[in-house]
């Protein structure tokens, strides 16, 4: 927030209250006065006691108080006194200025920008105006990074994130949730989803070595345009929510490198359990134990190779032909066939999709 519109809050305050008041910056530095001559003083120490405390604090005959906002803020309010009057005065003056800083920062603030296009807030074509407004360039390649805290964590999440994230001039991290961050950052045209990943791996390895924290990273695909943005966060969120269907071992999923996982997330569940059905004669796929379907599972890995998948598996060739064979009986599917391989995979999928789904239609 411009502290020029603080200045102006507080000389129109400053006859009203009839005592000193003025605003501390996240620096502990006063930056607006009634007495200009304290303009620029340092006030770190009451910083520190303010992090202590949401109330009121009296010291050397100021009264002082942190400035609560929409946004995080680190701003602080001080009045003249210690008296009765002088805390009712700072905490009128705290939601003042917290009110006039919300406001400010919801009309001026680029990251409020950006969080109000993700979330659909803003009309596509109010985009571009409102780009202008804040000297945003609209025609720049940008990625969206969702970034999903597991378990508790020293710092408050957002705080982890944006100690992490660097050039915020350019890349902004954003609050959804109280696990769920949102980091866009700005990319080059060549960047592939390769090099998004291993961005994203860096924020994992990040939060987990500087601050123990375990996170999932879900990766949109590049965009040019800003009202793209929204698009963008949907697909990051989509990559989580895939992965944690099909592929929950992995910690970063990528919206590009989703696959089939991808269609059948969007299939309705009436068609999936249509699909199952013909696929399986019924009864059939909940006959397989699970040491046949690890046994699948192998296979399919090594690309149905069954001297490989035996090899890996430690058993012999002929057991492996035997379980196959028996799936074989029991499905009517031939894994050992590429077209009935791939049938049964797709099923197996389907499958884990529909029981992943809280209700069925």
């Amino acid at each position: 927030m411009s502290n020029r519109l603080f200045q102006t809050v507080v000389y129109q305050m400053k006859d009203v209250i009839g005592r000193t008041i003025g605003v501390i910056d996240e620096n502990g530095i006063v930056i607006s006065c009634s007495d200009i001559a304290k303009v620029g003083e340092s006030k770190q120490r009451i910083r520190e006691e303010l992090a202590f405390s949401s109330d009121a604090v009296c010291l050397d005959g100021y009264t002082y108080k942190s400035v609560s906002s929409v946004n995080k803020s680190a701003t602080v309010v001080f009045v003249e006194g210690d008296d009765a009057d002088a805390v009712k005065y700072v905490n009128i003056l705290a939601v003042t200025l917290g009110n006039i800083k919300s406001l400010y920062d919801e009309k001026y603030d680029k990251g409020s920008f950006i969080k109000n296009i993700i979330l659909d807030n803003i009309l596509p074509n109010d985009v571009y105006v409102k780009s202008n407004e804040l000297h945003f360039n609209n025609d720049e390649y940008r990625a969206v990074f969702v970034v999903k805290f597991q378990g508790a964590t020293s710092l408050p999440p957002h705080e982890i994130v944006e100690s992490i994230v660097e050039d915020r001039s350019r890349n902004f991290v954003i609050n959804i949730s109280e696990q769920d961050i949102v980091v866009v950052k700005e990319v080059s045209e060549s960047d592939n989803a390769e090099s998004l990943e291993a961005y994203a791996q860096s924020l994992l390895n990040a939060a987990n070595e500087k601050h123990s924290a375990k996170v999932l990273v879900g990766i949109s695909s590049v965009v040019e345009k800003l009202k793209d943005l929204a698009r963008a966060y949907k697909e990051a969120r989509i990559a989580l929510e895939v992965g944690k269907v099909f592929d929950i071992e992995r910690p970063i999923m990528s919206y590009e490198n989703l696959g089939i996982g991808r269609l059948i997330y969007q299939l309705p569940a009436t068609l999936c359990e249509i699909f199952l059905g013909e696929v399986f004669k019924k009864g059939s796929l909940e006959s397989l134990d699970r040491e046949t379907l690890m046994t699948v599972q192998s296979f399919f890995e090594n690309n149905l190779n069954v001297s490989e998948t035996s090899r890996k598996l430690f058993v012999h060739r002929n057991t492996l032909v035997y379980r196959l064979e028996k799936i074989r009986k029991l499905t009517g599917l031939d894994l050992r066939e590429f077209d009935h391989a791939v049938t049964f995979k797709v099923a197996l999928m389907v499958k884990k999709y529909l029981s992943s789904k809280p209700t069925k239609f």
